[in-house]
């Protein structure tokens, strides 16, 4: 490594965000990169430990620890200890199609395995990545590299978010002709309209959307596939298909009085309060393909108090757009017991930590109201509505873990008495998602398996339809966006397989 003994001299320093009261205040990303002097210290940090964790990215009992990219880290962390960003660009690139993505949105899976973090704090990687891809950006590195001999054979690729990407960006570079298709009006999928533009701002999409353009893959939008075009015209015009769409359908919470006025689903509000961004142009419109462009439904928390159904990180982003729209206030509800503030013995490094963390949304909360908004244990009841139907207040009731006698497992049960009734003008369910697009899956005429995602051989993605292949939310279910990219790679590679006979991806 660079310096041997860096994880023994430098502490670890992350970049400083601006504070909770001065960011909510607009919706730009709040982050302040770290010097390059800082940042080469920070690579010095990692510790040429042998056996890195960090890039291990498969699963410890259930959880997976380390980057599913298998990205070189301690490669590229040498590298920015030595300041030679020139040669980190292209070995970050070598695993990761979207560092300038995974670098703003991921949890960091390599850092809670990293072999540093097991007696003092791990090497901030996530931060080091940031370094090279803007480096590379800044000084001509990240341009576009068009393939130079094409083989002819076209894909279509059903979906823009991370996993669809991936898949494009892949087999574009092997030589094959790729289109996009999203049914939105605008490309990225979940990183357009599913996370909030202080988390990623979209003109970081749209600088990578532009390379790719140039590098010959072609963006098609306001198309739904099995409406617009038949999937069997699809078929006839394609050698692949590539099924990425995600997993489209919210969790409801089924209590009385959900047909209330005022209860949506978290994805369709974050959606709608990227769209109103758009149209007050707060923010660039850079990358948007000719197509009508849907007007927002102007949901807003302003003056409302506003309960968030979800502790997850989609509950979080909710949490910060509704302080940054004005709300009265925030409640948040998580069923799960609150964490512990560290690890328990039965969750040893290097599995994933189950540790309470405080987001962003929470921190701003924290500070608005003087309160962490979360309440554990806890789920609604009840939803009241006024006289005109709108939602006015919430009965929300304390859980506890049982177990089942039937089955042996263990449910979270609501406690007997515990109901209490607290206002609520604005209720946001993000309880997660089920399942993938059973139009799309009958257009195509492929099965569903039992957790309703995309139906594929075992251990491919292939789907039991001819030349169609799955990737992504809509193969394996709602995962990280990280995730999602490693399995749009790995459909690429059995795609190429497939075209060719052979793959060198």
């Amino acid at each position: 490594m660079g310096k041997a003994t860096g994880f023994l001299e430098y502490e670890r320093v992350e970049s400083k965000a601006v504070p909770p009261l001065e960011r909510i205040n607009g919706w730009n990303e709040f982050h302040i990169m770290l010097s390059q002097k800082e940042q080469t210290k920070q690579g010095a940090r990692c510790m040429d430990c042998g056996v890195p964790f960090c890039q291990y990215g498969e699963a410890i009992s259930g959880m997976t620890s380390g980057c599913p990219l298998h990205n070189l880290i301690p490669e590229w962390n040498d590298m920015v200890c030595r300041g030679n960003y020139e040669q980190a660009y292209p070995r970050l690139k070598r695993t990761s199609n979207f560092p300038e993505f995974t670098c703003r949105v991921c949890p960091a899976l390599c850092e809670k395995a990293c072999t540093c973090g097991l007696y003092d704090e791990p090497v901030s990687t996530r931060e080091n990545e940031r370094a090279i891809i803007e480096y590379a950006y800044e000084n001509g590195l990240a341009k576009a590299e068009p393939p130079k001999t094409r083989t002819k054979k076209k894909v279509a690729v059903i979906g823009s978010g991370p996993a669809g990407l991936a898949v494009a960006d892949d087999l574009n570079r092997r030589g094959h002709l790729v289109t996009v298709y999203e049914r939105n009006d605008r490309v990225g999928g979940l990183l357009r309209y599913g996370i909030p533009n202080m988390k990623l701002e979209k003109w970081v999409i749209d600088r990578k959307l532009e390379i790719m353009a140039q590098e010959g893959i072609e963006f098609v939008t306001n198309t739904d596939i099995g409406k617009d075009i038949k999937a069997s015209d699809l078929l006839k015009d394609y050698d692949a298909v590539v099924v990425a769409t995600g997993t489209p359908n919210p969790r409801n919470i089924e209590a009385p009085g959900r047909d209330a006025q005022g209860i949506y689903f978290a994805v369709d509000y974050l959606t709608d309060a990227t769209r109103q961004l758009y149209e007050e142009k707060l923010v660039e419109d850079k990358f948007h393909v000719d197509g009508d462009k849907p007007a927002s439904q102007k949901l807003s928390a302003k003056d409302k108090d506003v309960i968030v159904i979800g502790g997850g990180d989609t509950g979080n982003d909710c949490v910060g757009t509704a302080i940054r729209q004005g709300a009265r206030s925030v409640t948040q509800l998580e069923m799960m017991p609150q964490p512990p503030v560290s690890r328990r013995d039965s969750n040893p490094w290097p599995q994933w930590p189950l540790v309470l963390k405080t987001d962003y949304g929470q921190e701003e909360a924290i500070a608005v109201f003087g309160a962490d908004p979360r309440i554990y244990q806890t789920t609604v009841k009840e939803f009241k509505k006024d006289k005109k139907g709108n939602v006015k207040s919430a009965v929300l009731v304390s859980l506890e873990s049982k177990t089942d006698e039937a089955t042996g497992r263990r449910m979270m049960v609501p406690v007997e008495g515990s109901e209490r009734e607290v206002k609520a003008s604005l209720v946001l369910i993000a309880a997660g998602f089920l399942g993938s697009d059973k139009k799309l899956a009958d257009a195509f005429g492929v099965t569903l398996d039992g957790r309703t995602n995309f139906e594929g051989i075992k251990g491919t993605h292939k789907t039991s339809g001819d030349k169609i292949f799955t990737a992504g939310d809509a193969h394996t279910g709602q995962s990280l966006v990280v995730k999602a990219i490693a399995d749009g790679k790995a459909c690429a590679r059995e795609i190429d397989e497939f075209l060719m006979g052979y793959s060198n991806l």
